[in-house]
């Protein structure tokens, strides 16, 4: 080994650590964005599920819907919760909508980036 390679390894070790380091902060982000989205799709399906129950209404499922979005993530994120009843294909249905932030970095983002609904058809009285 010449004098010139010295202190060589050194060098790449940081710049190939750094790069690791990004990469994997980077998977970890993404997976917090997926698990936050998929937290969000199953507290919106919940919630029109009870909401669309025979003995219950939209103001219940958005309700519902909050509960389970504030048992798992930030209470920012039940904030914009929104349910109505409309008509799909010629049935009665409840959707609920909740608008959060997208995690971009960490749980920060852009406010109402992610959107995300769930509907069920409602029950029959009787």
């Amino acid at each position: 080994m010449t004098r010139r390679d010295e202190g060589s390894a050194l060098v790449e070790f940081v710049l190939v650590s750094t790069v690791l380091t990004v990469l994997v902060l980077a998977i970890l982000q993404l997976g917090l964005a997926i698990h936050t989205r998929t937290l969000l799709v199953a507290a919106a399906a919940e919630g029109a599920r009870y909401g669309a129950r025979a003995d219950r209404g939209p103001d219940d499922a958005v309700v519902m819907a909050r509960q389970l979005i504030i048992g798992a993530l930030p209470d920012s994120y039940a904030q914009d919760v929104r349910a109505s009843s409309e008509p799909v294909s010629g049935v009665e249905t409840v959707v609920v909508e909740v608008r959060a932030t997208l995690p971009v970095l960490a749980l920060l983002g852009p406010p109402r980036g992610l959107v995300v609904r769930g509907h069920a058809v409602v029950e029959g009285v009787g």
